[in-house]
C-alpha cells in the first residue's frame, strides 16, 4: 500500500504553514530570537525590549506579539517555532504553555487534556 505524497500545498486549518514568504516576513523575528542563544543578548532583551526589538527591525505586529508572550501571534508574523523557542525560554514558558495558546486554553486545562489523553 502506497502512502500519498506530502503536499506542501494542503493547509491544515488552524496552522501557520511556514514557508518561504513566511520566512522573509520573518526574518528579523527569527534572527532576533537566533541571538538569544548567548545570554547577553537575553539580557540585553529583558534590560530593553522596546530597544532589542527595533535593533532588529521587528514590525510592530511582531512587537505586540512578542510584549504580549504570544508565541502563537509570533509564529502567524513569521516566526519559526525552533527560533521562538529560544524567546519562550527567557518567560519560563513551557511547551505546556504554548500548546495551551494553540488550543486556546488556560495551561492548566491543556495540562489536563494530556493527562486525560494519557489514560485512554
Amino acid at each position: 500500500m502506497d502512502s500519498p505524497a506530502f503536499d506542501h500545498h494542503t493547509h491544515i486549518p488552524g496552522t501557520t504553514v511556514f514557508d518561504g514568504t513566511q520566512a522573509m516576513k520573518g526574518y528579523g523575528l527569527n534572527k532576533m530570537c537566533y541571538s538569544f542563544n548567548k545570554a547577553e543578548n537575553r539580557e540585553a532583551f529583558v534590560a530593553g525590549e522596546e530597544g532589542y526589538m527595533d535593533k532588529y527591525g521587528l514590525t510592530e505586529a511582531q512587537k505586540q506579539a512578542c510584549r504580549d508572550r504570544n508565541v502563537l501571534a509570533m509564529i502567524e508574523e513569521g516566526g519559526n517555532i525552533y527560533y521562538l523557542a529560544k524567546f519562550a525560554g527567557i518567560f519560563k514558558l513551557s511547551v505546556q504553555d504554548v500548546g495551551a495558546q494553540q488550543t486556546g486554553v488556560t495551561t492548566e486545562e491543556f495540562k489536563q487534556k494530556l493527562l486525560d489523553a494519557g489514560k485512554d
